[in-house]
């Protein structure tokens, strides 16, 4: 069955044209999708009856549903599960913060490169998300939001997966967000994250879309960096990826953030926090340093509070921009894919 979130707007233009439909009637049904969250056809009431019967026969408007929909007691954060058609599982997380509501989105199902701190590809990878299912966890999550009155503000695409690995699904998602005729949020308020593909980066550069880039880095050196990054380190080294991001910031005008999960007496040293800064330079980047969120199954444990602000100092002493990201969703198993797995081992 054909999805709406699925289908551009040509496509659906030629859909009617086949039922004889005129063309302004797909603005009508993408208004009512994307505008007010519609939650059937039915609801559609300034199209004729006999089109909205037929839509309900041959289309849905979504084709993933919650599984499961957990907060935090403050209601800071909160964690949804969605099962999609194929009963494969994802996850996505809505982050409540001065500046609006951010929406974590996952782009595939598992990941494949295996980084020893992350839960996301502690199954491995199943498969690439669609467009639909892209769009559909803003979809779902801004109906429920609906009902307190609330709207997404923020989108970064730090969910389960590599977006860069799903590039061309990714990039028509961030500008079908983008688009006032659907979502409206400009791409200044859109974060995508990645270990570091480099052609990847260099394809999303030549885009020139202001999108903020995220490097998922945790390491100042190869040698560390391999041992909690083996797979993408192995292919695309510090030495070969800093210019890469320098070069996005240059062509988007975008400053690049680094994140960095500080795991106590692995990366988290003042000497390694001198030699990130040595990495980085002043070039106009920024290091977000996270405290590390515990995952079943890795021998890593967050740092003690104040070897994180050791570290934040010595970089701000090294004129490096830095910050440490508040933390939101613990309690609910926030990172990326811990619910997921929790819920495939029982």
């Amino acid at each position: 069955m054909n999805v709406i979130l699925e289908t551009s707007k040509e496509d659906l233009i030629e859909q009617l044209a086949e039922w004889g439909e005129p063309a302004f009637r797909a603005e009508q049904i993408l208004q009512w999708v994307y505008q007010h969250r519609a939650s059937d056809f039915s609801r559609m009431t300034n199209l004729p009856k006999a089109l909205r019967e037929r839509l309900a026969s041959n289309w849905r408007i979504c084709d993933m549903e919650v599984a499961v929909h957990q907060a935090t007691p403050t209601r800071d954060a909160e964690k949804f599960v969605f099962q999609l058609s194929d009963k494969e599982e994802i996850e996505s997380v809505v982050m409540r913060y001065h500046h609006g509501v951010s929406l974590c989105l996952s782009t595939q199902v598992g990941c494949s490169f295996g980084c020893a701190f992350c839960a996301s590809g502690a199954f491995g990878f199943s498969r690439n998300l669609t467009v639909g299912e892209i769009m559909g966890q803003w979809y779902r999550i801004q109906q429920v939001l609906d009902e307190e009155d609330e709207r997404v503000t923020h989108l970064v695409f730090m969910g389960m997966g590599e977006p860069l690995a799903n590039f061309t699904n990714t990039l028509t998602a961030l500008r079908r967000f983008q688009d006032s005729e659907k979502v409206g949020i400009s791409y200044r308020r859109m974060t995508l994250s990645t270990v570091g593909l480099i052609p990847e980066i260099e394809r999303l550069a030549a885009e020139s879309l202001p999108i903020t880039l995220a490097i998922s880095l945790h390491a100042p050196n190869d040698y560390l960096r391999s041992q909690l990054m083996p797979q993408v380190n192995a292919r695309y080294p510090l030495k070969d990826l800093i210019p890469v991001c320098r070069q996005y910031a240059e062509k988007t005008g975008r400053r690049v953030t680094f994140e960095y999960a500080m795991m106590k007496d692995v990366n988290d040293h003042p000497e390694l926090a001198r030699e990130l800064g040595v990495l980085l330079g002043t070039w106009p980047c920024h290091v977000n340093l996270i405290p590390f969120n515990p995952i079943d199954g890795a021998s890593f444990a967050p740092s003690d509070a104040g070897r994180i602000a050791e570290f934040e100092e010595v970089l701000k002493m090294m004129g490096v921009s830095v910050t440490v990201r508040r933390s939101l969703g613990r309690d609910i198993e926030g990172a990326c894919g811990q619910l997921r797995g929790r819920r495939r081992k029982t």
